[in-house]
């Protein structure tokens, strides 16, 4: 993508900004294709992610190739990637770094030593492994885009993704991650196993000598100002509401609720939800170069939104239903945007 990409005023957006930022996601996608095989939604609403400047919670058993998605996406657009193996014994100052005394001349000085937080992607590797203290130290970071160390506050490299994957098969010696972290995480995306043809075509490109040339598709400053192209996009106010309608029906407490949340529910989504909805329809959008925000776009990503901000009770357990569930119905039932015209 050339540098010609300039975030304009509200007034002056027009269809040449999304047409740039659609012509980056495609060469994005090409860059990545060359190396990931299938996971077309998960590569899609991880890109979502970059171009809307949220954080994504992956969970998927090991070996689905997760740290290579995230560390090729880095890689087509120049920005510095770290991964953190998250482990029972990792420490807070591992993450965010510590202050070491050094010696020169006589004079002893507090050097801040950098940890491994400060990088434009982020992966913590099977996050939920580590005590929410560890845990917590990322709370921070992903919410202000800087950390704390020796009472001092520190901004970090822009842009700035926390990319945390989790394993749902093994949950001896692993720590839940709270749900008041969870919510800091834009999407939460399940990442299945690949088809039968999917997996030929992964052992013929793993098992040979061939690799993959990664080019720059786009560069770290490009993606900053898509960031800004994005929240510029308009949305009708009968669209925004259908947001607000469809984060406030999953709220067991609202007099909107459908008696099936009421019923299976004991935490609904939080206003974080309908933010990003709302931003997450807005990247949507623009991806495919368009001007103006759908009500597809709402739905389309409603479940890697709401499935981690939705918690089911005991009777939903019984039932043997999920927040997965619980999003489906609610995509049945809440009245669309015609509904109030």
């Amino acid at each position: 993508m050339n540098d010609q990409l300039i975030a304009p005023s509200s007034a002056a957006l027009g269809k040449e900004h999304v047409a740039r930022i659609r012509a980056a996601h495609d060469a994005i996608l090409g860059e990545v294709r060359k190396v990931i095989i299938g996971q077309g939604q998960v590569v899609e609403e991880v890109l979502t992610t970059f171009f809307s400047g949220g954080h994504c919670l992956i969970t998927g058993v090991p070996g689905l190739a997760k740290t290579l998605l995230i560390s090729t996406l880095g890689r087509a657009m120049a920005l510095t990637f770290k991964r953190i193996q998250f482990t029972p014994d990792l420490m807070p100052s591992d993450i965010v770094g510590h202050e070491l005394l050094r010696e020169s001349g006589g004079q002893r000085s507090l050097e801040f030593v950098p940890g491994a937080i400060f990088s434009n992607i982020v992966l913590a590797d099977e996050i939920n492994r580590t005590p929410p203290k560890t845990q917590a130290a990322l709370l921070e970071a992903m919410q202000e885009h800087q950390v704390t160390s020796g009472g001092a506050s520190r901004k970090l490299d822009e842009p700035f993704f926390v990319l945390a994957t989790q394993n749902p098969i093994e949950h001896e010696g692993t720590y839940p991650l709270p749900l008041a972290q969870q919510d800091r995480f834009m999407f939460s995306l399940i990442i299945g196993y690949p088809t039968k043809d999917e997996e030929l075509q992964i052992l013929d490109a793993t098992t040979s000598n061939l690799a993959a040339d990664i080019r720059v598709a786009l560069t770290g400053a490009e993606l900053l100002k898509a960031q800004q192209i994005v929240r510029l996009l308009p949305a009708a106010a009968p669209i925004v509401k259908y947001a607000v309608r469809l984060a406030g029906a999953s709220r067991p407490a609202s007099p909107h609720a459908p008696d099936f949340v009421k019923q299976y529910v004991s935490i609904g989504a939080s206003l974080r939800g309908s933010q990003y909805l709302l931003l997450g329809a807005r990247a949507r959008a623009a991806m495919e170069g368009r001007l103006a925000v759908s009500v597809d776009d709402i739905k389309a990503v409603a479940l890697p939104v709401l499935r981690h901000r939705i918690v089911v009770n005991f009777k939903a357990d019984a039932a043997k239903l999920d927040s997965n569930e619980i999003v489906r119905r609610l995509l049945e039932v809440v009245p669309g945007p015609k509904a109030e015209l």
